[in-house]
């Protein structure tokens, strides 16, 4: 009785402070508006009597096994007398059994299970706050209960203004810029261009998309004082499905389930077992029998299957729009990325392509690889111990030739080109993402104050001090004891990056030990192409040993950040997400970094080789060079790497709901599933990762590295990364649409954190290219050659008649009985003249054997290795000039987009202004007309 009476006191102190009746003047029509509000909430008031000493919800006489639409405790209260209610409503499986009660939101928990009190509590206070529910059984299994719920306006209206939802209230104005002469010419003779080509064919259909009002609207946060500003033809129809849904999921995280401060929230009742699910529903199927084009879209799912997600629709542009109504702003934001991301590619994959295509036309002119494959005079030493034989330089003709087509003279101006693209990508996304953002209505948003972690409150709940923004008291976390924690993060970070240089080290070892017995095989072609057969394998070992680590990696991650203590969820994703991409950015690029830095670098030479552990002798370079071999490496991961992520996005869940959908149709035969009501439909699908979009985000941002770093390199990468994007937007967009439940809609204004992190490898991916031009490729000790030691020397002159004499300028001599022991091949050479060998060749500038000082650098060396230490400065400081350059001279904010948020800002308060003007002459009007008229009146 004491709650009742404290509920009364709280309802009247409601009625008698409200504005609207306090006024000195209101007239006849004003008085019953504020008394049928008054009515409604006395209404809400016995229903949440009736919510309080009702018997539990969990009762299953409340249930309704078998039936599609269930029957609710609220039923009859909520059926309007006269009012005809669609059948398509009652068997949609998306409203209540009334068939007008639209589900926003849908529970799941099992009747066996134990939190039940927690529930009952749970769900009273959701009644409390206004919310409609029903239960119903599954039909598969008696054990599970589905709570469905939904939002009345009243509710709608309250926490939209809480949460400064922005909703339409007036048609935007188009305005046309002042344009020059000479721009409308060039536009005239643009358009007359366009005459001739195709009509858009990538841009979709505007008659199959619907209109999206909130797009062609100026918004404003809602207000319920100032409804009548608002266009709002339906209420059912104000609020889109994800909105309705997103304003649930607000007040389901507020609401409690237990005495204290700190039982409170959805997320804490999903963490601890109560519920098992939490989801929105899909707006029906995403399949029609009907075609669209002559029938329509049945719903919004079904237009996104057939305009996003279906393989027919591949070269169309994204219906971003659409994608960002039916999922939200993030995920909306993420695609709006991808497909940026994979339209910048375009140029990137063209001059990529140009590059390997200028190696090929030149191919049969370049003199290094004639004088290669012409070199049958010219006998190699042994690349390994004992079993390597000597082999002619013209046995490595093709790999010479192959090498040509990713090291040749566009080489250098592709790393140029490739790293400003990475600026201009960066740039120009930030110009995009503020577009988006204006067209969004995310300019203004600001994202609210986070809740404080369960585990945190739990950690530090003892500790308190006032939090400076809400001005309420906090756990409190001390200074060294995140301290602390943070030098244990930092150590297990660099304990798993010791472990992944580790299994480096055993693919080095590998590598040094097959290359001898693959030499040794008894086939000819593994034994005649033992270093091929060698990088080969060893890359696809690395590739498993990478997927297995990433395992453990998942694992040490969530371990480590937990272990911090993060205070927020925002602050828990950055820290996992920055663990995450180290992890795998490491584990990813060691091996590569190891081959284009370090193979070949430190193997001494013929008589005098570094080993390892004073056993393995360190692996040495192809004779043509060790560029084919990081083309190899890069090759080969990234082609396994995106086949794999793309099957373990799609075929995994795709395998799993076959599962599902296989057992159902042997329990209920093939009817079964097509009478399950949509809640049951989608709780058999697939739910969003935990992580939310970190893999997706990974993945390509994984990518984006592979495409700079080493792309001078792999010219090619960009192309192959624009293929696996094409189909990566669509299989995606498959996979949100068909195989996982509805995510939450949620609100972002940009892509967060990893923005930061492609920015740095845009910087990593300059420093990389340039080591790469200036030690792994050839480039430089070839110009040297061509400027100071060949016929053009002091010249002026770089051409390929330059670059006569070239390869035997860069190979010294060893005298074949300085081997050591245990280095003497087997053979003595005596296939090749008859007799034994005297003399082999290898790759370094290094002096004869019976100089003053044998095997000592050349003056050529010291010129090289001069010229690549200038050649790394130089480009480093002329690319980093010209990324900030065009950094500086491309606006953060087109200067159009500037002025038409400028204008919108004026035209909105002077709406805003003349609405509130016409309304108050309005009441005027009625006042003269009801005889109240006043003297002194403004207006």
């Amino acid at each position: 009785e004491g709650r009742e009476d404290l509920q009364v006191n709280q309802l009247e102190t409601q009625i008698w402070i409200k504005p609207d009746i306090q006024k000195t003047d209101v007239d006849f029509s004003e008085i019953l508006n504020a008394i049928q509000e008054i009515a409604n909430n006395v209404n809400i008031f016995f229903d949440e009597l009736e919510g309080v000493n009702s018997p539990s919800k969990d009762d299953d006489s409340l249930l309704h096994h078998g039936n599609l639409t269930s029957t609710s405790d609220d039923a009859s209260r909520l059926e309007v007398v006269g009012e005809e209610v669609p059948d398509k409503n009652k068997t949609s499986g998306l409203y209540f059994r009334d068939g007008k009660c639209r589900i926003d939101y849908i529970l799941v928990y099992r009747k066996s299970n134990p939190q039940t009190e927690k529930r009952e509590v749970f769900e009273r206070n959701i009644r409390a706050e206004g919310l409609q529910m029903e239960k119903e059984s599954s039909l598969t299994n008696s054990d599970i209960i589905f709570v469905k719920l939904h939002a009345p306006w009243e509710v709608l209206g309250k926490y939209a203004e809480l949460m400064n939802v922005r909703m339409p209230f007036r048609r935007k104005i188009y305005y046309l810029h002042r344009r020059y002469k000479f721009m409308n010419r060039i536009e005239k003779q643009i358009s007359r261009f366009r005459g001739w080509l195709p009509r858009k064919p990538m841009k979709l259909d505007k008659e199959t998309l619907p209109d999206l009002e909130e797009n062609d609207c100026y918004t404003a946060p809602f207000s319920q004082q100032r409804i009548h500003h608002f266009i709002i033809h339906n209420k059912d129809t104000f609020f889109n499905n994800a909105t309705r849904s997103r304003i649930v999921h607000h007040i389901l995280q507020r609401v409690k389930y237990e005495e204290g401060k700190n039982k409170i929230g959805l997320n804490r009742l999903l963490s601890n077992g109560s519920y098992e699910a939490a989801f929105p529903l899909h707006e029906g199927s995403y399949r029609s029998k009907n075609s669209i084009k002559t029938h329509g879209a049945e719903n919004h799912r079904h237009l996104l299957y057939e305009c996003w997600a279906s393989w027919g629709v591949w070269y169309k542009y994204q219906p971003l729009d659409l994608v960002r109504r039916y999922f939200g702003e993030k995920i909306g934001l993420y695609f709006a990325w991808l497909g940026w991301y994979t339209g910048m590619l375009f140029p990137a994959a063209f001059i990529g392509l140009f590059v390997f295509l200028y190696g090929v036309t030149t191919l049969n002119h370049c003199q290094v690889s004639k004088e290669v494959c012409q070199a049958t005079d010219i006998i190699m030493c042994p690349i390994c111990d004992k079993y390597c034989p000597f082999m002619r330089l013209s046995d490595s003709c093709i790999y010479a030739k192959v090498t040509h087509l990713f090291d040749n003279g566009a080489t250098v101006f592709f790393a140029v080109f490739m790293a400003v693209w990475a600026t201009v990508f960066l740039e120009f996304w930030k110009r995009r993402r503020a577009v988006i953002a204006y067209d969004w209505d995310l300019i203004d948003w600001e994202e609210e104050e986070e809740e404080i972690r369960p585990q945190f409150e739990a950690k530090y709940s003892k500790k308190e001090r006032m939090n400076p923004i809400s001005g309420k008291p906090e756990p409190y976390q001390a200074f060294a004891d995140k301290c602390s924690r943070l030098i244990v993060s930092a150590s297990g970070i660099f304990f798993m990056i010791c472990v992944v240089i580790a299994a480096v080290f055993g693919i080095v070892i590998y590598r040094v030990v097959t290359v001898s017995t693959f030499a040794a095989f008894k086939w000819a072609l593994i034994r005649n192409n033992s270093q091929v057969a060698t990088t080969g394998t060893a890359v696809c070992i690395n590739f498993c040993i990478i997927m297995l680590l990433n395992v453990l990696y998942e694992k040490v991650a969530l371990f480590l950040t937990n272990l911090e203590q993060p205070r927020t969820e925002s602050e828990w994703e950055n820290s996992f997400t920055l663990k995450m991409f180290l992890f795998q950015f490491v584990n990813l690029n060691s091996s590569t970094f190891y081959i284009a830095f370090f193979l070949g670098r430190f193997t001494g030479h013929p008589g005098a080789y570094l080993r390892l552990i004073n056993r393995w002798r360190l692996e040495e370079c192809h004779p043509s060079g060790c560029l084919i071999d990081l083309c190899m490496q890069m090759g080969i991961i990234m082609v396994l790497k995106q086949t794999w992520n793309n099957f373990m996005e799609l075929g995994y869940p795709l395998i799993q709901n076959w599962w599902t959908r296989r057992k159902l149709r042997q329990e209920y035969g093939t009817q079964g599933k097509t009478s399950f009501p949509q809640w049951e439909k989608d709780y058999n699908l697939q739910p969003m990762n935990a992580y939310g979009l970190f893999d997706e985000y990974l993945e390509m941002i994984l990518q984006f590295g592979f495409t700079t770093i080493f792309v001078a390199a792999f010219p090619l990468a960009p192309l192959l990364a624009l293929l696996n994007n094409i189909i990566e937007i669509r299989l995606d967009a498959y996979k949100f649409v068909t195989q996982w439940r509805r995510p939450l809609a949620s609100r972002a204004k940009d892509i967060g954190i990893w923005y930061g992190i492609l920015e740095g490898i845009g910087i990593l991916s300059v420093i990389t290219n340039a080591f790469v031009i200036a030690v792994t490729s050839d480039f430089i000790p070839r110009l040297v050659y061509a400027y100071k030691y060949g016929p053009c020397a002091g010249q002026g002159e770089a051409g390929q008649k330059c670059m006569v004499g070239y390869v035997n300028a860069s190979l010294s001599v060893f005298l074949v009985s300085d081997f050591e022991n245990r280095s003497e091949p087997t053979s003595n050479g005596s296939e090749f003249s008859g007799s034994p060998l005297k003399y082999c060749r290898y790759r370094d500038y290094r002096d004869p054997p019976h100089s003053p000082v044998p095997y000592g650098y050349t003056l050529q060396f010291w010129h090289v290795l001069a010229a690549r230490l200038a050649f790394i400065i130089v480009f480093e400081h002329l690319v980093f000039c010209i990324k900030h350059l065009i950094s500086y001279l491309i606006p953060d904010l087109p200067k159009d987009l500037r002025d038409r948020m400028r204008r919108e800002k004026y035209l909105i308060q002077e709406m805003m202004y003349e609405a509130e003007l016409e309304r108050l002459q309005k009441e005027r009007k009625e006042r003269k007309k009801n005889g109240k008229s006043y003297h002194n009146e403004w207006p």
